[in-house]
């Protein structure tokens, strides 16, 4: 696994800025708009070139849905993505269109969660791997055929497999189709949704392996959304929690999972299995309160607020600002600096 980049010497390959996707609640005959949810809210966080940034949370906080804004499959509402090309100049992608947007699919590309409902069981994998190389003119007759054949090898599977479809295949092998596809075009950065979480432990394993051969291998960077945090943990660089389609703490994989600095993201790490049965036992699991708020209709400061222990009349009027707390770690909590909370790793130099 590399290193997290340094921030003070790497210009982002991505600079998310306030970025929001509100989708309008219709109802009536006439369908009239009379509010919004807020699956993404005012998000702002950098994506470094080579890392793989995980983005964290419960069912239902928006990471879904920033990961295809990111990839521009859903058009924000508002904020801004910008996007540092090959050249190293920057471009808004947020409002791009037609042939611009089209050009810039090239470089992001997206794993799908289910492997069995993202491949279309009529295609054969040649044409489901090669769909994008024929949309783009970049490849077809044999050189597509040659083109799919290698990337099959990439990702461990056997070229003659180009003439199956995909009932043949094992979840595994299906999901590698998927990481196949989005490599077609050779992406600097590629998204991948809940890529594991309906595989088997031995087969996630597997394919967090290869994922990481094929970071190496290409030079790519990863937008890792899960919500299960050992995995988070054994293949990101830093973490992104987010709660309510807002940023909760952003910060290196080890600070985060030692020591973090928001009041959720510790009851996040607290539901983290202890592999060490040493340790089993030495924090009482931290059970949240309530319900998580309705992103139609939040509540009025913090959204947090609600089931957070922590709370004070200051976060339950004022919404905390995303704060840079220096050393890589960002955070939206009043109290972060008087807070000791714990994580669910031990300090490396603890005994």
């Amino acid at each position: 696994m590399t290193a997290a980049p340094d921030a003070t010497a790497t210009s982002p390959l991505m600079e998310v800025r306030d970025l929001k996707m509100h989708f309008p609640v219709q109802r009536g005959l006439l369908r009239r708009t009379v509010g919004h949810v807020r699956a993404a809210d005012d998000l702002t966080f950098d994506v470094f070139e080579g890392e793989t940034l995980g983005l964290v949370g419960e069912s239902g906080c928006g990471k879904t849905t920033t990961g295809r804004m990111l990839t521009r499959i859903l058009k924000p509402t508002g904020g801004s993505i910008r996007y540092r090309l090959e050249n190293g100049t920057t471009e808004d992608i947020a409002e791009y269109e037609g042939a611009a947007l089209k050009r810039f699919q090239r470089d992001i590309r997206m794993i799908f969660q289910d492997p069995f409902s993202s491949l279309n069981p009529r295609l054969r994998v040649l044409d489901i791997v090669g769909q994008s190389l024929r949309a783009h003119g970049i490849a077809s007759g044999r050189k597509l055929e040659e083109r799919v054949e290698q990337l099959l090898q990439e990702v461990g599977l056997r070229p003659e497999y180009i003439r199956r479809y995909p009932h043949a295949f094992s979840g595994g092998e299906r999901q590698r189709i998927g990481i196949a596809r989005a490599l077609a075009l050779n992406p600097r950065l590629i998204v991948a949704d809940e890529a594991v979480s309906a595989l088997d432990v031995s087969v996630q394993a597997q394919t967090l392996n290869l994922m990481n051969r094929l970071k190496a291998r290409f030079n790519l960077t990863y937008v890792f959304v899960a919500h299960d945090l050992s995995v988070v943990e054994y293949i990101c660089d830093r973490v992104a929690v987010m709660y309510v389609g807002r940023m909760a703490e952003i910060g290196p994989r080890e600070a985060v999972f030692t020591r973090p600095l928001h009041p959720y993201t510790e009851a996040l790490m607290s539901a983290v299995p202890q592999p060490d049965p040493r340790l089993r036992g030495a924090s009482a699991r931290r059970r949240l309160k309530g319900e998580v708020a309705d992103p139609a209709n939040p509540p009025a400061g913090c959204y947090f607020h609600p089931r957070c222990v922590h709370a004070t009349d200051l976060c339950r009027t004022e919404m905390p600002a995303f704060r840079n707390l220096g050393q890589g770690r960002s955070v939206a909590c009043h109290h972060a600096e008087t807070l000791n909370l714990q994580g669910a790793l031990q300090p490396r130099n603890t005994p």
